[in-house]
């Protein structure tokens, strides 16, 4: 029998299979896990995105202030100060500021009280109807939240805030209802209620949640439980009983539905809910709380507008006002510009809360001064050459005094008959026209040494693409006073005679040499002129003969004239020094603060330079000439005569007027006087009878006599005249002679 041969060979095992369901929970395990790293890195990532966003709120909203909009009156003051005040006068009696003008509210009634003249009963039905865990909650009831969070989910609204974030909302204003910004809105309430537990007492979170919310009726606006009860009950808030204090908590959840005047049987209703949780919470006892229902059902209720248990010192009669003056109108526009600002608002949001009342405006007026400017402004004679009827020709005059204080604004020559409406001298845009030579070129060429009081200048143009059409050309061209264009005369003439006859080509070339932006943004940065526009005024025309495509405000341009007589500061114009609520609270206070625009020589010499304007016989405002007072000056007029503008420095005072058309068209000039003579006719007498009658002239200036051939230093053979130069730049000796 033969033996198989095995050495060497492998015995071949049988090979088990693999499990289908091993392989099946095995890929649903790897699957459920990459699946479950994935939740966890994007949670983490969601997570930590949401505490970033969340804490970003925390960093952001953690002050409140529970006193900014307790309004405490319904009347708004504007006040200018009393002329006949003397601080130095011993036993003055006078005033230091009057009444200028008010505003009531017809329809806002807010009314303060403090919290420890409100029974403990009347706080307790506002806190046990509204936040029954207020004494206890570090400013968010969480579980109030959290039910509210998940009823709203299920379809049924309902409020979580408590009397803190309720206090808080109606002090921010911050009340989105809707979208995301509701859910940031709600974060930002909760954390700002977090913290104003920290800051504040409960009486006084309940304080200002009492003077704060409102219980309108859908046509007045009150606000605060004492207007409400003086409104509803014509008590003071002191004297409430427990129904009618119970009927007051019960409306806060809807004023204009559940309001006891035209909502009886709802407010009824509602009172059922106040006294049951005052009693359930120990606050009545089961007497008081019997006693309150069978009071409810026979309250009495007025709606009386007109009551009043408490006297408002700044009450008035407002027969005693009627149309307001232009002056008026614009510092009532600064002094809601600046609420908006301080608060972050829009400017009608603003509008509404100043004319709700509770605020005093003190402004810069000089009262006699506005009122007889307004009669003289209506005088034809100080306009016209001769008289004639239909009379179409508008103007605005404004004066400004050396710290920025609008003294006076008229901005017609007809009566005002209604209030708030468009002022020309705060609000119009014409063309300056010459009138920005000396703040636009002159003043920053000679700040810069580019040039001085005897510097030659050659009467002849530059070439430049003026026009914006590609080809360069000879421009500009020079205008007469009567409008015609005349040639170059291709003369050297210093800078002050530059001025003097208001040509047009030395303004072309400082700018040339400037460039164009450099002269823009002098104004705008350091002269504070809002009405230039990027891309279209910062070229050639703009800055050398006012060729702005929307012009500048009238107050602006006196403005920026300052400089030239308070050593070259620029401060802030302004109607108005402050802006107070009738609690204290400061909104607006100008400040002391200035920008140095140009050096102090600079300023004195532009000065000494735009006298000859006047005092020179060929000189462009020579019929605006005065006899006793120095006089600073310059005319504007823009291309085919439509603007016409004077602005005169006087040691005191900026003034500046300007005549036109409300349309674009020419202003026939042998109708009216010249604009320096009306300048003079309106404004004349004023300065001729100024407190200082000329202008100091500053250590860093020096007077020298010039040669008048070559504009430099004088020698003793040279023909010469008196000129004014910076100590640190004055010209070389005159080697002509």
């Amino acid at each position: 029998m033969e033996k198989r041969n095995t050495a060497g060979k492998r015995v071949a095992k049988k090979r088990k299979g693999t499990n289908p369901l091993v392989v099946i929970m095995r890929v649903f395990g790897t699957l459920f896990l990459s699946v479950l790293m994935i939740v966890i890195i994007t949670g983490s990532i969601f997570a930590t995105a949401l505490t970033i966003y969340v804490l970003n709120f925390a960093d952001t909203t953690t002050t409140v202030n529970l006193e900014e909009r307790t309004v405490t009156s319904s009347v708004t003051r504007i006040f200018y100060k009393n002329p006949k005040y003397d601080p130095e006068m011993p036993n003055n009696k006078q005033d230091e500021w009057t009444l200028y003008y008010g505003i009531k509210s017809q329809q806002r009634k807010p009314k303060w009280v403090d919290i420890n003249k409100v029974p403990v009963y009347t706080q307790d039905a506002f806190v046990y109807t509204e936040d029954q865990r207020f004494y206890t909650h570090d400013g968010v009831d969480f579980r109030r939240t959290l039910v509210s969070i998940v009823k709203t989910l299920l379809g049924d609204k309902q409020g979580g805030s408590t009397i803190t974030q309720q206090a808080i909302k109606n002090v921010t204003d911050d009340n989105e209802t809707e979208g995301p910004e509701a859910i940031e809105r709600k974060l930002r309430e909760i954390f700002r209620a977090i913290n104003v537990e920290k800051v504040y007492t409960k009486q006084d979170i309940l304080q200002a949640y009492l003077n704060v919310i409102e219980f309108g009726d859908g046509y007045n606006e009150i606000i605060g439980l004492q207007s409400a009860a003086n409104y509803y009950f014509r008590k003071d808030a002191s004297e409430l009983t427990l129904a009618e204090s119970a009927s007051l908590a019960a409306m806060i959840k809807s004023p204009t539905t559940l309001n006891p005047l035209y909502n009886k049987e709802e407010n009824r209703d509602r009172m059922d809910y106040t006294f049951k949780w005052m009693l359930e919470n120990g606050a009545i006892s089961n007497d008081e709380y019997d006693e309150g229902l069978r009071e409810a059902d026979e309250l009495v209720v007025y709606g009386d507008p007109d009551y009043s248990s408490v006297k408002e010192e700044n009450e008035f009669d407002e027969d005693d006002f009627g149309v307001t003056d232009w002056f008026l109108d614009a510092a009532i526009d600064q002094a809601i510009w600046s609420i908006a600002n301080q608060y972050g608002i829009e400017f009608l949001d603003a509008e509404q809360r100043f004319y709700s009342g509770g605020y005093d405006v003190y402004t810069t007026v000089d009262i006699n001064m506005q009122k007889d400017m307004t009669e003289r402004m209506r005088n034809n004679a100080n306009f016209q050459t001769w008289s004639f009827d239909k009379d179409q020709l508008q103007s605005g005059f404004v004066v400004v005094d050396y710290n920025g204080h609008v003294l006076c604004n008229v901005s017609s020559r007809r009566k005002k008959k209604e209030s708030r409406i468009f002022n020309l001298v705060h609000q119009g845009e014409r063309s300056p026209g010459s009138c920005i030579k000396p703040i636009a070129s002159y003043a920053p060429a000679l700040d810069q040494d580019l040039i001085t009081y005897s510097s030659m200048i050659n009467d002849s143009p530059i070439n430049v693409d003026a026009d914006s059409d590609g080809i360069a050309e000879k421009w500009p061209v020079n205008y007469s006073e009567d409008g015609l264009s005349e040639n170059w005369s291709y003369n050297n003439l210093t800078t002050w005679q530059m001025i003097m006859k208001s040509l047009n080509t030395a303004p072309a070339q400082l700018v040339q040499q400037m460039t164009p932006n450099y002269c823009y943004n002098f104004l705008r940065e350091k002269l504070d002129v809002s009405t230039l526009r990027d891309g279209l005024d910062n070229d050639y025309s703009g800055m050398t003969v006012g060729g702005l495509s929307h012009g500048m405000h009238l107050e602006e341009l006196a403005g920026a004239y300052t400089i030239f007589g308070n050593g070259g500061k620029k401060y802030e114009t302004t109607y108005i020094t402050k802006v107070v609520t009738t609690d204290g609270t400061v909104i607006y206070e100008q400040s002391d603060g200035y920008k140095q625009a140009i050096a102090d020589s600079t300023a004195y010499i532009m000065n000494q330079m735009m006298r000859k304007v006047v005092t020179e016989a060929d000189g462009t405002g020579r019929y605006a000439k005065l006899k006793n007072t120095v006089l600073a000056a310059k005319t504007g007029t823009s291309s085919n005569w439509v603007d016409l503008n004077f602005v005169g420095c006087t040691p005191d005072y900026v003034s500046a007027v300007w005549i036109g058309y409300d349309e674009w068209k020419k202003i026939p000039t042998d109708q009216y006087q010249n604009i320096g003579e009306i300048w003079h006719n309106l404004f004349g007498e004023y300065c001729e009878n100024e407190k200082n009658h000329d202008f100091p002239m500053p250590e860093s200036v020096t007077e020298l006599r010039y040669c008048t051939a070559s504009g430099d230093i004088a020698n003793n053979g040279c023909p010469s005249a008196v000129g004014y130069y910076k100590k640190t730049n004055i010209p070389a000796y005159c080697s002509w002679h």
